[in-house]
């Protein structure tokens, strides 16, 4: 395949892994990588971690320096963009009215902060955190006297007020909902990740918000109710929408449920010629179904199988189990599956750690997530789609090992 040029679009984890994993797979074709940002591939997690923290800086988070692109002899095209895919044509469009033939084409976009409708975020001192830009700005932004206040209890959101809290500013979370990441992780464990910040000095404020306040710079949030919550920093957190223009304008098929690329198990788009990774997948999962999922760990899978695919193994598969993590304060947690917290056994006892809770669909483990078990990740990984009694799950004194051993095949 020495004259066979693949073309990825995007910089993130998912192109950036792709575009390596190409090489580390024996494809000895042409690899250009096309990023809009002036920076080469890198991870987004730290961003809101140790990044935002100051404990770290944007290089760390790079997958690898400009010398190992180079020697591996892949193309990276910074600071350009793909305005049209030429899927009848094979020549993809840049910017600049600049050209890229390709015989393969993988679609790494990701997503992009999804609008508020709410009067006030464009003034300064309004956040979003999605870029390298972004978090430095907002970590020069997070002084010992500012006033923070995080719309969205996301993962996003909680992650930057824990490096708020680091750096000694007052921090307010408003959300709509009571718990924060109760829609993912359940009311019992939200509460648990609740306390956790009250006891690092975060208030939460139950509400809506309306709008952010201030003439040329913000200082504070309305909510619907009338009242004002006071802040020169504001932190959108209200998630993320799918980047799919290219590939709606391309003419290829779209998850209507997830918003995603409609791709197959080995993440083939409708184009059996173009792939999908990341963030913009909605990648038919051959255990879990369609899902799209926004973590790391996941676009990096997806970089790795999609190499597979286009260096030869026509018959690899994406069958990994979705793994995500977040650091907060002194907590490490780690989810591992893909369910509804709908039925939740939690073993141990909330909120103190260590604890482990499992997420259960008509008694058949789905997915779990452990705060501070590091033992937990595999023994869950094993549990997935197989059936334990529920109060054998929630006994402690049943060693995890052995929770495996109790499993029946659903």
């Amino acid at each position: 395949m020495s004259d066979h040029t693949v073309l990825i679009v995007g910089g993130g984890v998912a192109g950036g892994t792709a575009a390596a994993s190409l090489r580390e797979e024996g494809f000895d074709g042409r690899v250009v990588l096309v990023t809009s940002e002036a920076r080469l591939p890198y991870e987004r997690p730290p961003l809101s971690k140790a990044v935002l923290t100051g404990d770290a800086e944007p290089e760390s988070s790079f997958l690898h320096d400009s010398g190992w692109w180079q020697g591996h002899d892949v193309d990276v095209l910074l600071a350009r963009s793909v305005t049209d895919l030429g899927l009848g044509s094979g020549v993809a469009l840049l910017d600049g009215n600049g050209e890229l033939p390709w015989d393969r084409l993988v679609l790494a976009t990701g997503a992009s902060a999804r609008p508020t409708p709410i009067d006030g975020d464009d003034l300064a001192g309004v956040w979003t955190l999605r870029n390298v830009d972004d978090a430095l700005t907002l970590r020069a932004a997070l002084r010992e006297d500012a006033r923070v206040a995080v719309v969205g209890s996301s993962w996003i959101g909680l992650e930057v007020a824990a490096a708020a809290r680091a750096h000694g500013a007052q921090v307010t979370v408003v959300a709509p909902d009571e718990q924060p990441l109760g829609a993912i992780l359940g009311a019992e464990v939200g509460a648990a990740f609740r306390a956790l910040h009250e006891e690092h000095g975060v208030t939460f404020r139950r509400g809506e918000v309306a709008g952010v306040v201030g003439d040329d710079r913000a200082n504070g949030v309305r909510l619907t109710d009338g009242d004002t919550v006071d802040a020169d920093v504001v932190v959108l957190g209200t998630g993320v929408r799918p980047n799919v223009a290219l590939a709606k304008r391309a003419g290829l098929d779209i998850d209507a449920e997830t918003g995603g690329i409609a791709v197959d198990a080995s993440l083939r788009t409708s184009d059996d010629r173009v792939f999908a990774v990341g963030d913009v997948a909605a990648h038919d999962h051959p255990r879990l179904g369609r899902l799209r999922v926004e973590h790391v760990e996941v676009a990096r899978g997806h970089g790795r199988t999609v190499a597979k695919v286009i260096a030869g193994d026509d018959g690899a598969v994406h069958d990994d189990l979705p793994l995500f993590y977040s650091d907060q304060y002194d907590l490490g947690m780690e989810y591992v599956g893909h369910a509804r917290p709908d039925d939740v056994v939690v073993r141990g006892e909330l909120p103190d750690r260590p604890f482990v809770a499992f997420y259960l669909d008509d008694d058949v483990v789905r997915a779990g997530v452990h705060a501070d078990e590091w033992d937990a990740t595999d023994v869950i990984r094993e549990l997935v789609g197989r059936r334990v009694d529920r109060a054998v799950l929630a006994d402690t004194d049943v060693a995890l090992e052995h929770l495996v051993e109790a499993a029946t095949t659903d």
